[in-house]
């Protein structure tokens, strides 16, 4: 069966992107415009390297180019909490932004995504900034790792946005205990206050753990760039400690992480499905359709795995 083909560059064509620092590492524009593919849209999807000191500047610029989505990814997520115009519910309850929306006022004064305009918008444009990695993390921790998630014991590394998300997601899910660890300490002590506040129930300590961990979670980028080392130091906890590694990075697909983790026995998974999986909710909240998920499972694997 012959694969679909996007409608030809135009006028018309609606814009999407990904920012971020670094961005050639991305498979979003491949999966992303697969959908588009699939269902006939003339939409397309771009990648962009945007300086966190750019970031403002960059947002206001697909504002005024009247994009109709970005994602953000390393290291936008927390920045653009105080950029966005508005806050989803999402985005508000996980403290972090990986998806915006722009929107107008229609003729009854009601925003709405900028695809259900036809004609030139004169008025107010606005940012709506929403999250989908928190949904995103946890399909994929249950689908690649077949873990359920209540009553585990966990480990997680890093604790910028992607890590503070998946940390307070953990503990709403009713992890027993939760350890976070982060190069600075006051991030991962803020994120460990957090759940304290809002989830008392977890035990969360900040630090490594002495036992054995049901789950180790790398959140960090570190295994991005060729000749990167582990993201764990395996003086304070041995991956022997770990039955299960996920790591969120998904291209190179196996970092150092996962190889010496699978070389310890572990059960390991790299973050194609959460990338998937956030996504898609990504593409459902720009252009209001059901993300064709299996299309985009493909153009994912076609891109980080070559086959």
């Amino acid at each position: 069966m012959s694969e679909p083909v996007q409608p030809v560059i135009n006028a018309a064509t609606r814009l999407c992107a990904v920012y971020g620092f670094p961005i050639r590492h991305s498979a979003s524009p491949a999966t992303h415009n697969a959908a588009f593919a699939k269902l006939g849209l003339n939409w397309r999807y771009l990648a962009f390297e945007v300086h966190p000191d750019n970031l403002r500047a960059a947002i206001v610029g697909a504002k005024a180019m009247q994009f109709s989505g970005l994602n953000l990814t390393v290291p936008h997520k927390l920045l653009a909490v105080q950029i966005v115009d508005e806050l989803d519910e999402s985005s508000k309850t996980w403290g972090a932004v990986n998806t915006v929306r722009f929107e107008a006022k229609n003729a009854d004064g009601k925003w709405q995504p900028l695809h259900h305009f036809t004609e030139s918008i004169s008025g107010e444009i606005r940012t709506q900034g929403f999250n989908t990695d928190s949904d995103g993390i946890a399909h994929a921790l249950r689908e690649d790792l077949g873990l359920k998630l209540a009553g585990l014991k966990v480990l997680l590394v890093g604790t910028g946005g992607a890590g503070q998300v998946a940390a307070l997601r953990l503990a709403m899910e009713g992890v027993a205990e939760l350890f976070v660890t982060d190069y600075v300490i006051a991030k991962a002590e803020a994120v460990a206050e957090e759940i304290r506040k809002r989830y008392p129930r977890v035990k969360v300590t900040v630090g490594f753990p002495k036992g054995e961990m049901d789950l180790l979670l790398n959140a960090t980028p570190i295994g991005l760039k060729p000749g990167d080392p582990s993201p764990v130091d395996e003086k304070q906890f041995s991956l022997k400690q770990a039955r299960a590694v996920y790591d969120m990075i998904y291209k190179p697909a196996e970092t150092k992480l996962l190889a010496t983790a699978k070389a310890a026995g572990c059960k390991t998974s790299n973050g194609l499905g959460m990338l998937l999986h956030q996504g898609a909710a990504a593409f459902e909240i720009w252009t209001g359709k059901t993300a064709p998920i299996d299309v985009m499972r493909r153009a994912l694997e076609q891109n980080v795995y070559g086959h």
